[in-house]
């Protein structure tokens, strides 16, 4: 491992970002874009390292992890392409468009300038990375609909998502009775969705045939602790803020169903993680969580209005809460699937595959579905 100081530019970069952000937990968009500003001195950089010994053949091929993001181009493809050296590119993940009818979130988010995000495919190095990359691993199905289609012959579908499965060790305590427990995890954004989640829950909880664990904090919790007390609720709803991060996985491994209402999120690695533990995920059929969640695992609730979501989100529970049959089977496909296709170890064998085929020691282009398939 060779570490390159590149605080040059990501320093006043961060700093920058900071104050147009107003902050660290908001406005993503322009922390990508100020970070695609910086990231060409780190490349140069890497070349002045490097560039002699890649010249030379001391490296089979060069993959670039990160920036995740699609929106910033790299000098080094090109440079490699011109030496015949293979250039891996991503996983990419972005492009994930806000949906309709939840501008209010946006502008709470500070997303101004996810309107103009487009402008990233007119950057200098943006056709000509593509070009020179000799495979591209696309980690969601919103970035491959905007990879331009002449390239979807060298592009291969693996999430950036993973997990170390010895870190979730912990017995499931699961029985699927009533009160049926359902957990939260994340910040409390708005467009996370914890507030839907509580919404919905809430005449279940307040019948006792729920109870609600929200395991986070953020600038919702006045919200959802007003509206807790508004509803009478205290009885079956955790509110209790950040929970250390070592005792996260056995807090969550308490619950039976994993309640997770998030509009825009790109990964989702906290549902692979309740996954992993065994609960049964309820998620909007919409960006990452949709792709990890199958029918056979889990439960994809319709995009649509806030008003729908929560109506959605409430005929599941309400369904499941009458009866819980069916949930012993699919918590135990859950934490198969997880535990199939997004530990590290195997997304290490995914990407040695991609490796092989661009090293011509494979013919055909390794393909592990698009979304990965279910374990039935």
């Amino acid at each position: 491992m060779t570490a390159l100081d590149a605080q040059a530019t990501y320093g006043p970069a961060w700093k920058l970002g900071v104050k147009l952000r107003g902050g660290t937990g908001a406005a993503w968009t322009i922390h990508a874009a100020l970070y695609t500003l910086a990231y060409p001195f780190f490349e140069r950089q890497v070349w002045k390292k490097f560039g002699e010994r890649l010249q030379r053949g001391e490296f089979d091929l060069v993959h670039r992890l990160t920036p995740l993001s699609p929106t910033t181009p790299s000098s080094l493809a090109k440079k490699c392409a011109r030496h015949g050296i293979p250039f891996v590119l991503g996983p990419l993940n972005g492009g994930l468009k806000w949906p309709k009818g939840f501008e209010d979130i946006r502008r709470k988010e500070k997303e101004w300038l996810s309107h103009v995000r487009w402008l990233y495919k007119l950057m200098p190095g943006y056709r000509a990375t593509r070009e020179s990359a000799s495979a591209i691993m696309i980690a969601s199905l919103s970035t491959w609909d905007e990879m331009p289609a002449r390239f979807h012959d060298k592009c291969v579908y693996i999430p950036e998502n993973g997990i170390e499965a010895e870190r979730f060790d912990h017995p499931p305590r699961h029985n699927f009775a009533r009160p049926l427990r359902v957990a939260y995890l994340g910040r409390f954004v708005p467009f996370k969705g914890p507030d839907m989640a509580l919404e919905a829950a809430a005449p279940l909880v307040r019948d006792g045939k729920l109870v609600l664990d929200l395991i986070g904090d953020g600038p919702e919790m006045p919200r959802l602790r007003e509206f807790v007390a508004r509803e009478k609720l205290e009885a079956g709803v955790k509110l209790s803020g950040w929970v250390e991060h070592g005792k996260v996985h056995q807090r969550l491994s308490e619950s039976d169903v994993f309640c997770f209402p998030s509009i825009r999120e790109f990964g989702g690695a906290v549902v692979v993680e309740a996954m992993a533990l065994g609960l049964v995920p309820i998620v909007v059929n919409y960006g990452g969580p949709a792709e990890i969640v199958t029918d056979h695992t889990g439960f994809r609730v319709s995009l649509g209005t806030r008003a729908e979501i929560v109506a959605g989100l409430r005929a599941v529970l309400s369904r499941l809460t009458a009866d819980s049959s069916a949930l012993p089977a699919m918590s135990s496909r859950a934490q198969q699937h997880a535990l199939a296709h997004f530990t590290w170890a195997a997304k290490a064998k995914q990407v040695l595959e991609v490796y092989r085929w661009v090293l011509r020691q494979r013919a055909v282009k390794p393909d592990f579905g698009r979304p990965f398939s279910d374990e039935k």
